[in-house]
């Protein structure tokens, strides 16, 4: 059983992986027949892993239809942006006590990362390693967890409007999160926080009916 559940967990990390790329569009149909025989599992771990794509909202079972990717719609986006506005500066505020010079520079070089990213792909995986980096001290794993759910609801919104034009952004915001928290101030580095998370790329903003958050 345990082998199983290590299966399933793998099988839903690829399946995410796809779908938030946008490797397999919404609406596509998850046969457990095929991932099946790609994962060489049997069906336990697949609808399993099934059931963990839908509660993270990146996949749906339909009557008669069987199991397909879910639709991303832009009028989420607010949601998950007020979502994360509350609970990143929460596990912010646990973590600071336990936050090192280590941390801090390993934040650092992420951002770096982010900054120097080529393409859309790269930005956001140095982008979400460097707020996961800062909040993971808190170690509250469940609101961990949760947060990381956003994380993947926002990359793919963000992959769903990204344009040949992108350009890796110069994060102010991170270097001011970073200036605050060596300075001790806590306070000040959740409240950059809060904002930060809710800034949308102006597409998506446009796809999601004017939102300005």
């Amino acid at each position: 059983m345990k082998k199983e559940m290590t299966l399933a967990a793998e099988i839903c990390a690829r399946l995410s992986e796809r779908i938030i790329s946008g490797e397999l569009a919404a609406g596509s149909p998850l046969r457990q027949d095929h991932i099946a025989a790609e994962f060489k599992a049997s069906h336990v771990p697949v609808r399993e892993a099934f059931r963990e794509l839908e509660a993270r909202g990146l996949a749906q079972r339909l009557p008669r239809r069987g199991t397909r990717v879910a639709e991303a719609p832009h009028a989420a986006l607010r949601e998950v942006a007020e979502m994360r506005a509350v609970l990143e500066p929460l596990a912010l505020r646990h973590a600071a006590p336990q936050i090192t010079g280590s941390v801090l520079q390993r934040a650092a070089e992420a951002n770096q990362a982010a900054e120097n990213a080529e393409d859309i792909y790269t930005w956001e995986e140095a982008n979400r390693r460097f707020h996961r980096t800062l909040l993971e001290p808190c170690g509250m794993e469940r609101l961990l967890r949760s947060i990381d759910d956003l994380h993947l609801a926002s990359a793919r919104y963000l992959f769903a409007g990204k344009s040949r034009e992108w350009q890796s952004p110069n994060d102010r915001d991170h270097r001011a999160i970073l200036a605050a928290l060596r300075a001790g101030d806590s306070a000040t580095a959740c409240s950059v926080l809060a904002r930060h998370v809710q800034w949308t790329p102006p597409r998506l903003r446009l796809q999601a009916g004017g939102f300005r958050p």
